[in-house]
């Protein structure tokens, strides 16, 4: 008996150090999102601004279009590079 509590005590020490380590993966996980959400409407706020400053408003459904269209090529081609570049990194 007091073997297989010693065991059920390993057993069960095993598996919390296997839920901490997934736990502190899920917060950094988590913690590195939220920093790219806040990084992101930073960059959406300063778009904007470059917008109106080259086109002038954006108020209206025809600017708001265009500038939606501007951003998505941008993040597309961004993606696709960034993609490439990690690509090579991988390989070498």
């Amino acid at each position: 008996m007091v073997e297989f509590i010693k065991r059920s005590k390993r057993i069960i020490l095993i598996y919390f150090k296997k839920m901490k380590k997934e736990i502190i993966e899920k917060i950094s996980v988590l913690i590195t999102t939220a920093f790219g959400l806040v990084a992101a409407l930073a960059w959406n706020g300063a778009i904007r601004a470059l917008f109106a400053r080259i086109f002038g408003t954006t108020e209206g459904l025809g600017p708001m279009m265009t500038y939606a269209i501007v951003v998505t090529i941008i993040a597309v081609v961004a993606t696709i590079w960034i993609g490439k570049i990690a690509e090579k990194v991988k390989e070498s």
